[in-house]
């Protein structure tokens, strides 16, 4: 087991591990911490605690230090020239004819660098930027590329739930979404429907697959023939979650159908798994993420 403490440098970032040392640190203690990228400053969000050595990724960085006065109060400084920065970046973007959309700005704590994150539909060349912005600011100029995913994170809005963006107030990491999760979950397959504000498949697809991939597991699949207190008929339809089956009797020369309980049946001859393409499966294509 480890020792760690969770540290956020954003508001709605990932969390990270830092070895607390002998440090006395509390969740909601803000931190002085060396990263990769430099000296960073962040909220703890969860206190001293153990971990398996597997969760963690090695060497684990100490913390530095408990945020002192002066350590809030430059923190402040670097939120406060960072929306100067923007300003000024987006002056030299038009000045260039650059293809880009700047979405945030981002000074290291230590202000030795300054990030600029933008989206772009191509490639850009940015060299003559990034020596316009470091002859401005003095200091090194870094511009990196995102996806609509993270643009939409760090943005912020409201989904079609009408709640706040998961990935902008909850969600550290993006999770693979495919088609498949809409197709299993009984869900329409129109873009506009299972769509996210960033344009690509809803996260939230995520959260119940995998009680949806048990279900199908034991629920007969429509066009199974399956054996009743009844008799013999055909599935006609499911509900995963209900765990109840319309069934089309044998006996039955009309068209009526029966309603079972998944645990009344038992399947004689499984369905044949359609590979008849839904009309829109290529453009859903697109928006996987």
């Amino acid at each position: 087991m480890a020792q760690i403490v969770g540290v956020r440098f954003k508001e709605k970032g990932k969390v990270y591990y830092f070895d607390p040392g002998e440090l006395d640190i509390e969740i909601g203690n803000n931190v002085v911490v060396e990263t990769a990228r430099g000296i960073e400053f962040g909220e703890v969000l969860i206190p001293v605690s153990e971990v398996p050595q597997s969760e963690i990724v090695s060497p684990l960085k100490k913390v530095m230090r408990i945020a002192t006065e002066q350590d809030t109060k430059q923190a402040g400084e670097n939120s406060r020239r960072e929306k100067e920065a923007f300003d000024v970046c987006c002056q030299k973007i038009v000045k260039h004819g650059l293809d880009m959309k700047l979405i945030d700005v981002e000074y290291t704590f230590d202000g030795n660098k300054i990030l600029f994150y933008f989206t772009s539909g191509g490639r850009v060349d940015f060299r003559e930027l990034v020596k316009d912005l470091a002859s401005v600011f003095r200091t090194r100029i870094e511009l990196r590329q995102i996806g609509v995913r993270d643009e939409a994170k760090m943005l912020g809005g409201l989904g079609v739930c009408g709640r706040s963006l998961c990935c902008a107030s909850f969600l550290g990491d993006f999770q693979p979404v495919s088609i498949k999760m809409a197709k299993e979950q009984n869900l329409s397959l129109n873009p506009t429907k299972i769509s996210g504000t960033c344009g690509r498949l809803m996260c939230c697809l995520k959260y119940e697959q995998d009680g949806y991939e048990e279900l199908i597991k034991i629920t007969p699949k429509v066009g199974s023939i399956v054996k009743t207190p009844d008799g013999r008929g055909v599935v006609w339809s499911n509900s995963l979650l209900t765990g109840k089956l319309k069934v089309k009797l044998d006996k039955e020369e009309d068209s009526s159908l029966h309603e079972f309980n998944i645990k009344e049946v038992k399947v004689v001859r499984e369905a044949k798994v359609s590979n008849k393409d839904d009309e829109n499966i290529k453009e859903l294509k697109k928006l996987e993420g």
